[in-house]
């Protein structure tokens, strides 16, 4: 899963978000360099990966995508999946979603001295072009894929799953909607196992 769905699976425990959110610059045992509740958070990011990963409804989904992204297909359905997500807020929060992502950002500003170099430099983008609300537009999602395939030197070709996305939209969303009802359960589960230990 993309940055929406990870921050909202930590159900606003600010720690288990921070951790949640750095997970994938923080790489083996180093996150044992963190407070307890920030390893929960990257423990559950990696827990949600590897469910996503298995998932039938993933796989079937990389299988709509054109050939030529070769193993860039999962982060494409990553950012797929989050635009679903937030195109359909209204069906997972009560609070909307700007005053969400508004909030999420507060809190990530103020703990900014823990993220990783990489990821402080990411957040400033994420903040300045807003992508946590522009995942719910067509546009906002062909943005972020123009500019993955920049940081890729155009080799990934991401920039062209927009066609993907508009070809196959509705059987993209249907294998999303019941693949996110088990995501949640799996992650209050395996919240719960981790905040318990």
């Amino acid at each position: 899963m993309n940055f929406l769905a990870h921050i909202y699976l930590s159900y606003n425990q600010e720690n288990i978000l921070i951790g949640n959110f750095i997970a994938d610059a923080i790489k083996g045992n180093k996150y044992k360099n963190y407070p307890s509740e920030i390893q929960q958070g990257i423990l559950l990011h990696r827990a949600i990966d590897y469910f996503t990963d298995q998932h039938p409804n993933v796989r079937k989904s990389k299988r709509r995508l054109h050939k030529r992204y070769g193993h860039y297909n999962g982060v494409i359905i990553d950012i797929f999946y989050d635009h679903f997500l937030a195109k359909n807020w209204h069906n997972y929060s009560k609070v909307e979603l700007p005053a969400y992502v508004e909030n999420v950002y507060s809190i990530l500003e103020k703990n900014r001295n823990t993220l990783p170099d990489q990821v402080q430099k990411m957040l400033t983008s994420m903040i300045k072009y807003n992508w946590l609300v522009n995942y719910a537009s067509l546009e906002g999602i062909e943005q972020v894929l123009i500019g993955m395939n920049n940081r890729t030197n155009g080799i990934s070709n991401m920039n062209r799953a927009i066609e993907d996305l508009k070809i196959n939209y509705i059987k993209f969303e249907k294998d999303f909607i019941p693949f996110f009802e088990e995501l949640i359960q799996f992650s209050d589960n395996k919240t719960l196992t981790l905040t318990t230990l």
